[in-house]
């Protein structure tokens, strides 16, 4: 059956202008990082895809491995964007990244010219576009000149095969230098890409404040703390987590006793809030003017219809602020 979007799917979203630019994102954008690899269920991310747009989520977020396998993740969205979203095109922001291990040899990882051009490229194949809106450098590569791999950025726009450009875990000292140096180039950064949540706050020791002054949007990764800023470990480590895995971003010993009962207390006021804990998450984020949009994943639609819930109350008292903060500096 042909996916036909709700022509009421922009009647809920909220959008925030990103940085000094003229392009505004949702307030949730969909990352592809994990559940639309080679290895999961086509019509379960379908389904995902198709709310996420439905629910006015237009910003969809790559990188070159995302899977697995590599690559998998952008060849899935790009059948999707065949069958479901082609004749939408123009109401999507796509992005995609290169900066972390792609192709064997020395030209498939990090930040040279060479690696990051191939890298869009093949990124563009994989998912049948002539450009994508946003391409990020990943991480910073500390052997190769910063002005070679802004230059590789500045680049790939004039080439016309990408609209914007931005960066991703870098460091507030060496994001204003990539940042200068884009600006020079006369290719400004759009926006940054940190990991940060509840539990991961260095970007608030100066990223935030460089992203502020130089008119540079945000948009956090990793906003529940890789599942610990939901219910799933209120009781301990469940079976089949990503904490009870052998392999992964969460590994068992992050869940302590002491973070289980910071869990539990952030848990408490979500619930005086009539929010999930996931939802407070989200929405604490989003409390800061110079986060732009907040990037969700879901392994199935009632996770994304969940997430999106987080919309419906953004805003705290003085006095939830500082009970959260209490919490998480562990003050009685």
């Amino acid at each position: 059956m042909a996916y036909l979007p709700l022509a009421s799917r922009y009647e809920e979203m909220t959008y925030r202008r990103c940085g000094n630019s003229g392009i505004q994102l949702p307030a949730l954008s969909l990352g592809l990082w994990h559940n639309f690899g080679g290895v999961d269920v086509f019509e379960s991310y379908r389904k995902i895809l198709q709310l996420a747009f439905d629910s006015g989520i237009t910003h969809f977020d790559l990188a070159n491995n995302y899977g697995p396998p590599y690559g998998s993740a952008e060849e899935n969205f790009g059948i999707l964007l065949k069958k479901d979203l082609a004749a939408h095109r123009d109401e999507l922001i796509i992005s995609s990244k290169a900066g972390y291990d792609m192709w064997p040899g020395p030209y498939g990882n990090w930040g040279s010219k060479k690696y990051l051009v191939a890298s869009l490229d093949q990124s563009l194949k994989r998912m049948g576009l002539d450009y994508v809106d946003i391409f990020y450098h990943h991480r910073p590569d500390p052997d190769t000149p910063l002005e070679e791999t802004m230059g590789a950025l500045d680049l790939i726009v004039r080439q016309g095969k990408a609209l914007y450009v931005g960066i991703s875990n870098y460091q507030a000292t060496e994001a204003k230098q990539a940042i200068d140096i884009l600006k020079r180039l006369g290719t400004p950064c759009l926006i940054h890409q940190p990991k940060y949540s509840m539990f991961e706050r260095w970007v608030e020791g100066g990223l935030l404040d460089v992203l502020e002054q130089e008119g540079v949007g945000c948009i956090p990764f990793s906003p529940l703390a890789q599942g610990m800023l939901t219910n799933k470990y209120l009781h301990g480590i469940p079976e089949g987590s990503r904490a009870a895995k052998a392999s992964g971003h969460l590994q068992t010993e992050a869940i302590t006793d002491a973070k289980i009962a910071q869990i539990r207390q952030l848990n408490d006021i979500a619930i005086t809030r009539d929010q999930t804990l996931a939802q407070m998450a989200l929405a604490w984020l989003m409390k800061d003017k110079r986060v732009t949009s907040v990037l969700i994943g879901a392994s199935k639609p009632e996770q994304l219809a969940d997430s999106l819930k987080c919309l419906q109350n953004t805003h705290f008292e003085a006095e939830e602020l500082n009970q959260i903060e209490n919490i998480l500096q562990n003050r009685p």
